[in-house]
């Protein structure tokens, strides 16, 4: 199988997954959506206001550079940090009497510009304008309030400094006058004391001076801000965003369900295709019956008499014809198969039934036993007294002959199972079985024994020794597959032949993912023209082309000897794939979860199917020829395909014949 079929089986396999859980991810869609939407419609809306401020920037000493235009940016982001300070927001607060919340409120710098955008967010549209114009009006008054009090701050101590100079001043001045006045005035102390009276007055000059500039250089240097746009009245909510939440709410519940739709794919352990049941026993699956429908199910009289054209009875046919392959070679003396499965109410019964009607129609001699003698049901399914049967002749009330009763159908009879054992286990290991069997056999061609399920009670195992295979039917999605090897382990464990294996009560689209459909008609008994659905191999019509030929008498068939491998190897990737899917998938919610956060920012208030299946024919009763190439390695073994290969007594490939009936010789 080359990379692109093997791509595009794997697409076909998530495909099917995905229809088959597609009412799970419908459903968890919806319910997101209906829940997100009726949560925004009951939250309260929010309204969001924003006014914008102007930073001017200061005159700066050393110019424009790299450093003054990093500080600017960092000077915006600390007016964005103190609008929302505890200061701008209790002044704020006792102006309005209201309650500010700091998470409510946002600055953020607008990129590459001097300004500053101001959002508040308020349940009323009206407070939420007044908050947006208080706050930077409160901000400003304290900012200015702040720069005057340094300035004032400034001038106290330059004045403070004036006052002690001019003291100086005085009291030199006094000294010079005092040097000057008298009798013999020092000429040196007076000209240092006017050396020092002008340094003085200079000194007093220079803080005067300063004292005046203080006021004009804080306003120069400072930077103001300015309200550039006033916030105004919203009149449309922000929140909840009902379109968005609603989205996001879906994309999560569908993700959700596609993750536990992988999830319990990858952990559903029971048998479901013919894969699990090559993977599992090694056995072929003769034919997979689709679930019958209401109409269908006829609760009076079996399928193959109420309904023979259906799809199901179409299976029954092909469970029919590759049984009777599987016989080929055992003598010839009627073929004793029992039918049986893991545990009760699996449909071994009416498999037992439409199977010998089946046979019935094609001419064979059939007769049904009814060997479990814990819940026989044989009698009910025909309209049949189990007042004698099995039973009765093990106590010799009858002869053999008068025990069987003739049905409706031609050529099939049935042996009901007579009054009900205490010790149901002892009766069939008693010698007289097998002579019973042997009689039986001389009168049929075919002889089907409905058992009870093997890992209830012991009655299969000890009949398995006794017929020549033994037929094994899982239900699909409920035999667990511990079970089913279980019951095959117990009859390989008394040396009985197995057969093949019958998957029953198949919903349509789960017989395999090896196919795809496509529709092509035919006319059904009744002269009606149905639209009926057939499977291809990948590959389109070549490999349909290479299907036919290889379903030609005596051809070999090159799918079947590379089919089994191909099971293999997809069951190995199978759950890799599905653990892959879903570690994506966890990823993929994660993601979208972040992205929701982001998004909405604030809350708002208020285990793949297995691997393809090899019984396309099987399962939608589509008639094929049945050749075998046997392994090198093995002998001649059925492969798990609808078409079963003959034991290795059988006639050569060559001589085997079609689907048609074989006769056998009486």
């Amino acid at each position: 199988m080359d990379e692109d079929t093997t791509g595009t089986i794997e697409i076909q396999q998530y495909v099917a997954l995905l229809r088959r859980w597609l009412w799970l991810i419908v459903l968890a869609t919806l319910l997101g959506a209906g829940a997100a939407y009726l949560a925004s419609r009951l939250s309260t809306p929010i309204y969001e206001a924003s006014t914008t401020l102007l930073i001017t920037e200061g005159q700066k000493a050393t110019g424009q550079d790299y450093n003054s235009i990093l500080m600017s940016e960092r000077v915006a982001k600390t007016y964005a940090q103190m609008l929302k300070g505890s200061p701008v927001l209790s002044e704020a607060r006792a102006r309005l009497g209201v309650q500010v919340d700091a998470a409510s409120i946002t600055v953020t710098p607008v990129a590459d510009t001097q300004l500053l955008t101001l959002r508040v967010r308020h349940a009323d549209p009206q407070l939420a304008a007044q908050l947006a114009n208080t706050i930077p009006q409160v901000f400003i008054e304290q900012t200015d309030k702040a720069r005057a009090q340094r300035i004032a701050d400034s001038q106290a101590n330059v004045t403070r400094e004036m006052q002690a100079l001019q003291s100086e001043l005085e009291g030199t001045q006094r000294a010079l006058d005092v040097a000057r006045d008298g009798t013999t005035p020092n000429t040196a102390e007076v000209a240092r004391l006017e050396a020092l009276l002008a340094q003085q007055r200079s000194t007093h000059a220079s803080l005067l001076q300063s004292y005046e500039e203080i006021r004009l250089s804080e306003l120069r240097a400072a930077d103001t801000i300015s309200i550039f746009e006033p916030a105004q009245v919203p009149g449309v909510p922000v929140l909840p965003r009902t379109m968005t939440n609603v989205l996001l709410a879906a994309v999560v519940g569908a993700m959700l369900a596609v993750g536990a739709a992988f999830l319990v794919e990858y952990l559903d352990d029971t048998v479901k295709t013919p894969a699990d049941v090559q993977r599992l026993a090694r056995l072929p699956t003769f034919a997979t019956i689709l679930r019958f429908a209401g109409d269908e199910a006829d609760a009076e009289r079996p399928l193959m008499v109420s309904r023979p054209s259906s799809a199901a009875g179409e299976a029954y046919r092909v469970l029919r014809t590759n049984l009777q392959f599987a016989t080929l070679g055992m003598g010839n003396s009627a073929v004793a198969v029992l039918v049986t499965s893991a545990g009760p109410q699996e449909g071994k019964s009416t498999t037992v039934v439409n199977l010998g009607i089946s046979l019935a129609q094609a001419g064979k001699r059939v007769l049904l036993v009814d060997t479990d003698l814990r819940r026989p049901t044989l009698h009910k399914q025909f309209g049949l007294p189990n007042d004698v049967g099995l039973t009765s002749l093990y106590l010799s009330e009858m002869p053999l002959e008068e025990a069987v009763r003739q049905t409706e159908i031609p050529g099939l009879r049935v042996l009901t199972s007579g009054p009900i054992p205490a010790n149901p286990a002892e009766v069939l290991s008693f010698p007289q079985t097998e002579q019973f069997l042997q009689r039986l056999r001389a009168s049929a061609d075919y002889l089907l024994l409905d058992s009870p399920p093997v890992l209830s009670v012991a009655d299969a195992s000890i009949l398995a020794q006794r017929v020549d295979g033994v037929v094994v039917v899982a239900e699909m999605g409920r035999t667990r597959a511990g079970a089913f090897k279980d019951v095959t382990e117990a009859l390989e464990g008394v040396r009985a032949r197995l057969l093949g294996v019958v998957l029953n009560k198949v919903r349509e689209g789960r017989s395999g993912y090896y196919y795809h459909y496509y529709y092509h008609y035919y006319y059904s008994s009744d002269g009606k023209r149905v639209r009926r659905r057939r499977r291809v191999l990948p590959g389109g019509r070549r490999n349909a082309q290479a299907q036919a030929a290889a379903d030609s008498p005596g051809a070999p068939n090159p799918l079947l000897q590379t089919r089994a491998a191909l099971i293999e190897q997809e069951e190995r990737n199978r759950r890799l794939k599905y653990a892959g899917l879903g570690t994506a998938g966890l990823a993929a919610l994660l993601a979208v979860g972040m992205a929701a956060a982001e998004l909405l920012g604030a809350l708002v208030p208020g285990a793949a199917e297995p691997a393809a299946s090899t019984s396309a024919h099987a399962s939608l009763g589509v008639p094929a020829t049945a050749t075998e190439v046997p392994p090198a390695t093995e002998p001649a073994t059925p492969v798990a395909s609808t078409h079963v290969a003959a034991p290795a007594a059988a006639p050569s490939p060559t001589a085997l014949p079609t689907l048609a009936p074989t006769t056998r010789p009486p």
